[in-house]
């Protein structure tokens, strides 16, 4: 579901509402008024590793979805004792 932030344009008070239909109307919570302006908001994520970071390593682009190194038949580095 769309959670859309607002602001009253009577009161100036802003809040987050959510909106099914862009016909369903929306009224401010604090004073009731229907003459409410939809607001671009902010979003937020958060990224990170190897490949988003920078540069890709070779060992991050070679060992995806496979094991560290290509002597552990266990999948398991501890299974062979590498690092």
């Amino acid at each position: 579901m769309p959670i859309y932030e607002f602001e009253c344009e009577k009161c100036g008070h802003r809040f987050e509402e959510v909106v099914l239909k862009n016909t369903e109307k929306v009224i401010c919570p604090d004073c009731g008024a229907e003459k409410v302006k939809k607001l671009m908001s902010s979003g937020s994520f958060v990224t990170g590793g190897p490949i988003v970071m920078g540069k890709p390593s070779s060992r991050a682009i070679t060992t995806r979805g496979k094991s560290p190194c290509a002597s552990c038949r266990g999948g398991n580095c501890a299974t062979c004792g590498s690092k």
